[in-house]
């Protein structure tokens, strides 16, 4: 595939500091990301869209396996972004499912806000 085909990729301060947070419990957390975000690079859109976030939005959730633990991708991480585009996805959120059960609507939309409001 052509290089310029390739899908931006940016990082909200919330997926940054959430990254950096669970790296310390989990070390692989960097490379069980990486084959999502190759994917997305690829317009791959994997995950199923979380509804109620608003029309304006694009917001998916997808499962990622945790290798750290040996549970399967239901007891892994939960890796939250939006399509701003077709050519640019931005990386809102993660988290471990053993943390926390879900994310809510509005807690996603205070992200995309924040990050709307950062980048301004």
């Amino acid at each position: 595939m052509q290089s310029d085909n390739a899908v931006s990729i940016r990082f909200s301060d919330e997926f940054e500091q959430e990254l950096y947070r669970l790296s310390k419990r989990f070390r692989n957390i960097r490379s069980d990301v990486q084959p999502i975000i190759e994917q997305l690079q690829q317009r791959n859109f994997v995950g199923d869209r979380i509804a109620g976030i608003g029309e304006e939005y694009i917001v998916y959730k997808v499962r990622v396996r945790n290798s750290n633990i040996q549970k399967g991708k239901s007891a892994g991480y939960r890796l939250i972004y939006q399509v701003e585009s077709p050519t640019s996805i931005l990386l809102l959120t993660i988290y471990s499912k053993s943390d926390r059960e879900d994310i809510g609507a509005n807690e996603i939309r205070e992200i995309v806000a924040d990050f709307s409001s950062e980048s301004g």
